[in-house]
């Protein structure tokens, strides 16, 4: 990595975690980025999931860090902020092994969502939206395979995106389940969301301007009703902004068949990548991740098959529904984020009733942004777009054009 000095180093801080969002093992000292690039001057926070050369990555997991050897080289996402200019101030707080979507880590404690007191941040990326939440940085980089950036950004209240499959190179980024994870960021403000863009995102770029969109009633239906309503109020309020509008069905009552599916092939493909690790080491695993790793180990070839068969019916359907210049809007999350108190029972109804809603951009492997839209009961709430395959510039320059409507 480069060594040089900035003008406005001495400005540069790892910044006082207040909120409970930063790694035991954080950085002690900012790692600075190049002195030229679109992100010089902006301070990012990154998940404890991409590897940093010379430090130990910890998958959310104190007993993975403790056997953990010091990563040799930097992860390509990581190394691509840094060339463009960013500046690392924090390692941020995961899931453990990223296999949740509540933001809780067992270990290490829940990150605070300072925009939604008393409640959750959601995950697996909760650290890194939890710190942009408390403005300790300018970007954060989460991951998301189920939803993992997606809902944090929606519990918080920030822009957020799961890129086209494969956009993004998630070298020396932990794999989970490689036909589904995706590298992802935070931002607070829309335009700076879309320079990250063009840092991160390769030159597969399928442009076109968005013509039409495809309102998914189906899973408005399968959101809480006050939710649904206050974003179809949003919608009604954007009329000027978006193109004609259509209601759909985009799952035609297949839903809870499309998530079941998802599941079942996350969790053969985590058999691969982190129960091995699991099985050998016996981590102290927290609850629900612990129940997660026993389901995954159960998981039959017969049951992989038949979802893939699934998967590659929703792919084909999709991706000929969602073409160039055609986009889908559905709410990111069912609900407002859940209480800090909540029961394990309800966590486990919270992430099933997610995962309806987001396995549908995980098992097409299409883009999908989401934007902070409106508050309710002073809980953010986002608002998604999924586009077509290679689609996400236009996503990003969507949510420019919808900046000005959202609650940042």
């Amino acid at each position: 990595m480069k060594k040089h000095t900035k003008d406005y180093k001495n400005k540069v801080v790892v910044p006082s975690d207040n909120v409970g969002c930063l790694v035991p093992h954080n950085i002690t000292e900012p790692i600075l980025g190049s002195e030229n690039g679109p992100l010089v001057g902006k301070t990012l926070i990154i998940k404890d999931l991409y590897d940093i050369s010379g430090r130990k990555t910890g998958n959310g997991s104190p007993d993975f860090l403790d056997k953990a050897k010091p990563a040799k080289t930097t992860a390509k996402a990581v190394e691509r902020l840094l060339e463009a200019g960013a500046d690392i101030v924090g390692i941020s707080i995961c899931d453990e092994f990223f296999y949740s979507l509540t933001g809780a880590n067992a270990h290490y404690g829940t990150p605070k969502n300072l925009r939604a007191i008393g409640r959750l941040p959601g995950g697996s990326s909760s650290g890194s939206a939890a710190a942009l939440a408390a403005e300790l940085c300018d970007i954060s980089l989460g991951s998301d395979t189920g939803g993992s950036v997606r809902i944090p950004a929606s519990f918080c209240g920030l822009y957020g995106i799961r890129p086209t499959h494969g956009r993004v190179d998630l070298a020396g980024g932990r794999p989970m389940a490689p036909s589904f994870d995706t590298a992802g960021w935070f931002a607070n403000d829309a335009h700076l969301f879309r320079t990250v863009g063009s840092v991160l995102l390769d030159k597969r770029i399928s442009g076109g301007e968005v013509n039409k969109v495809l309102v998914a009633e189906d899973c408005f239906s399968k959101t809480d009703p006050e939710v649904s309503k206050t974003l179809k109020s949003f919608l009604k309020n954007a009329s000027d902004f978006l193109p004609i509008r259509l209601d759909i069905k985009i799952a035609s009552g297949e839903l809870d068949k499309w998530s079941d599916a998802f599941k079942i092939i996350q969790a053969y493909e985590v058999r691969n990548t982190n129960l091995p690790w699991v099985e050998k080491n016996k981590p102290n695993l927290g609850p629900g991740i612990k129940e997660r790793f026993k389901m995954a180990a159960n998981i039959s070839l017969e049951e992989f098959s038949a979802a893939k068969n699934v998967r590659e019916n929703v792919q084909k359907n999709l991706r000929e529904l969602i073409s160039p210049g055609t986009i889908v809007c559905l709410p990111t999350a069912p609900v407002i984020a859940p209480e800090v108190n909540s029961t394990l029972d309800q966590l486990e109804f919270f992430r099933a009733n997610t995962l309806l809603l987001t396995c549908i951009s995980g098992l097409s492997g299409l883009p999908q942004v989401t934007i902070p839209a409106e508050n309710m009961r002073n809980c953010p709430i986002g608002l998604s777009f999924i586009g077509w395959e290679g689609g996400d510039e236009a996503l990003l320059d969507l949510a420019m054009v919808l900046s000005s409507l959202c609650q940042r």
